[in-house]
């Protein structure tokens, strides 16, 4: 499928068994579950999915198993970063090869010391682009690198396949007001992210996509196309009625709410997340179905 790429393009939770081995038919009900919900595209092995906690086997495991089981029904989207430039350039080829439609890349970095600086971080995009797929900076707090509006702008206009643009920081919509000012047609994909908590102010900045987690993505699309479609009174009522979940998630469970769902949901057995992350504290879960269920999202019925 050939973008330009928008709407709504959730991370795909890794799904495990109690024990925490790779529940890949889990993964099937979820992958489907997610489609279901009228998702635009899917992300696999971001942050939100544990790509942390996942071996180098296992990433290939999942990214073979995703892709082929979406099998071309909505675009997918892999996350690739890593420090060494040389295991980017390798994933991005494999991803490529399995029938990606994009690739996913914070700057390289590796705690606290190690920090690409501007010149490595377009060298390792420039050598990513190599895979010949679209890339997606991941402008995110996590890596602690200072991605400059003039430098996102430079890496779009130096290399071809840089046209979209994930931004997470803080003040995100006056970041993506600007990077849209100076990139011009250049910036082909800007979106959100951080569980779309700021996404009204951000969609009102020009952002043309959101990637949220997959707690309510069937809930966040109707809020995207009313505000593109210019029913912005519509966009803003919607987004008021599921603010409050977006802000739970965001502030008090994280990664671990859409596999919480999904399990009340019947779409997956097990909502376990591998240590050091541990479950989420009774009162937690409790509060947070609280929210989700008088918003009759898909994942809690899908699977009934």
């Amino acid at each position: 499928m050939a973008g330009p790429y928008r709407g709504v393009w959730p991370v795909v939770p890794t799904i495990f068994t109690e024990t925490g081995d790779l529940d890949l038919e889990g993964q099937k009900r979820a992958l489907d579950c997610m489609v279901d919900q009228g998702s635009d595209g899917l992300c696999i092995l971001a942050n939100y999915s544990e790509q942390f906690l996942l071996s180098d086997e296992e990433r290939e495991i999942l990214a073979r198993h995703c892709i082929e089981h979406v099998a071309g029904r909505i675009p997918v989207i892999v996350a690739a970063s890593h420090y060494s430039t040389r295991i980017v350039v390798e994933r991005c080829r494999r991803a490529a090869e399995l029938g990606a439609s994009m690739m996913m890349l914070m700057p390289p970095y590796h705690g606290a010391a190690l920090k690409g600086t501007e010149e490595q971080t377009r060298e390792q995009f420039a050598r990513a682009s190599e895979a010949g797929l679209p890339i997606m900076v991941q402008d995110a707090p996590l890596s602690g690198v200072e991605l400059s509006v003039p430098f996102l702008v430079r890496l779009a206009q130096e290399i071809d396949e840089v046209a979209y643009f994930k931004i997470e920081t803080p003040q995100a919509a006056a970041k993506l007001r600007a990077l849209i000012r100076a990139g011009g047609g250049a910036i082909e994909g800007p979106f959100d992210g951080e569980e779309a908590i700021t996404l009204l102010a951000d969609l009102d900045a020009g952002a043309t996509g959101t990637m949220p987690s997959a707690l309510v993505p069937d809930l966040l699309k109707p809020i995207v196309e009313a505000h593109r479609n210019g029913r912005r009174d519509e966009a803003v009522a919607a987004y008021g009625r599921v603010l409050p979940l977006i802000n739970f998630e965001n502030r008090q469970c994280g990664l671990r709410a859409c596999k919480a769902l999904m399990q009340a949901g019947g779409v997956i057995r097990s909502d376990h997340v591998r240590a050091p992350l541990g479950p989420l504290a009774p009162e937690v879960r409790a509060g947070l179905m609280e929210l989700a269920r008088p918003l009759d999202p898909v994942s809690l019925r899908w699977g009934r």
